[in-house]
C-alpha cells in the first residue's frame, strides 16, 4: 500500500512526525489519505483488514488509530476490544451512510470517536496532532443552547433528555452546530455531510432537516432557520440571564 512505512522508519529515537495507523480495505482511499496528511507532516501506515492493523498497533505504537467501520477479517468492533485490553490509544472508527449500529457498539467498546467516512483531513487533524501533543482532549461536546451533541459518544441531548437520531441527522446536527449563527448553503452540506457535488437533491437535504427539527423539538423553525433561496442557519438562542 502507497507511503506505507516499516516499524523502525517510523518508530525510533528521532521519532518527531505523529503518526496515524490506517486501516481500511479501500486502499485508494488510504493513499489519498496519506498523500494529504503527509503534507501536514504525518507519518500514515496503512493496512486493510483488522489482523494486519493488530499486528502493527503493537509494533509500531502509533499515536492515532483509524480504522473503517466495514474493517474485514476482524471486525472493527472487535479491534477495538483487542485494544482496549492492551492500552489506550486514540482509535477512530470511519462510518458511512448505514453504519449506526457499528457507531455505536465501537465507541461501547472503547472507540474514542466517529469520523466520516470518507475521511477529511480538516477532521482528522485535531485528533492527530492533540494526540501526538500529549494533550489528547478526544471527548469533544458541542453546546447550543438546550441541545448537547457530543462527538465521541455519538450522543444527542435536549434540555437534558437523550435523543436518538439516525447517523445521517447526526453528522448535519454536528455540521449545523459546528457552523452556529452561520449561514451554511445546500451545497455546502452536501459536500460536508453527504459527500457529494451534485446539488440536484436538495429535496433530501429539507427532509433530513424537517425530521431534524421535529426530534429536537424545534416546532416553530427557531433553532434551525432556513435562509430561503440558500440554504439554512442553526441560531444560538440569546440568554436571557
Amino acid at each position: 500500500m502507497a507511503h506505507q512505512q516499516t516499524a523502525s522508519e517510523v518508530h525510533g529515537d528521532t521519532r518527531t512526525a505523529p503518526v496515524l495507523l490506517v486501516a481500511d480495505p479501500d486502499e485508494c482511499a488510504v493513499q489519498e489519505l496519506a498523500v494529504a496528511l503527509g503534507r501536514e507532516g504525518v507519518s500514515v501506515v496503512g493496512v486493510s483488514d483488522g489482523a494486519q492493523a493488530l499486528l502493527q498497533a503493537g509494533a509500531l505504537r502509533p499515536d492515532v488509530v483509524l480504522v473503517s467501520a466495514t474493517l474485514p477479517i476482524i471486525s472493527a468492533v472487535d479491534f477495538v476490544r483487542a485494544v482496549r485490553l492492551s492500552g489506550s490509544v486514540p482509535v477512530l472508527l470511519g462510518v458511512g451512510e448505514g453504519h449506526a449500529e457499528q457507531a455505536v457498539q465501537a465507541l461501547g467498546a472503547g472507540a474514542s470517536a466517529c469520523v466520516a467516512r470518507p475521511y477529511r483531513v480538516p477532521e482528522l487533524l485535531p485528533f492527530i496532532q492533540g494526540s501526538s501533543s500529549g494533550q489528547a482532549e478526544l471527548r469533544r461536546v458541542l453546546t447550543v443552547g438546550s441541545v448537547e451533541l457530543d462527538v465521541n459518544a455519538y450522543q444527542v441531548r435536549v434540555g437534558g433528555q437523550a435523543v436518538h437520531l439516525p447517523l445521517r441527522e447526526f453528522e448535519l446536527l454536528h455540521y449545523l452546530m459546528r457552523n452556529a449563527d452561520r449561514t451554511v448553503t445546500r451545497e455546502q452540506i452536501m459536500r460536508n455531510v453527504w459527500h457529494s457535488t451534485h446539488t440536484t437533491s436538495t429535496n433530501t437535504i429539507a427532509v433530513h432537516v424537517k425530521r431534524l427539527r421535529a426530534r429536537l423539538g424545534d416546532e416553530d423553525d427557531t433553532l434551525i432557520q432556513t435562509v430561503r433561496g440558500v440554504g439554512y442557519r442553526l441560531i444560538t438562542p440569546v440568554s436571557t440571564s
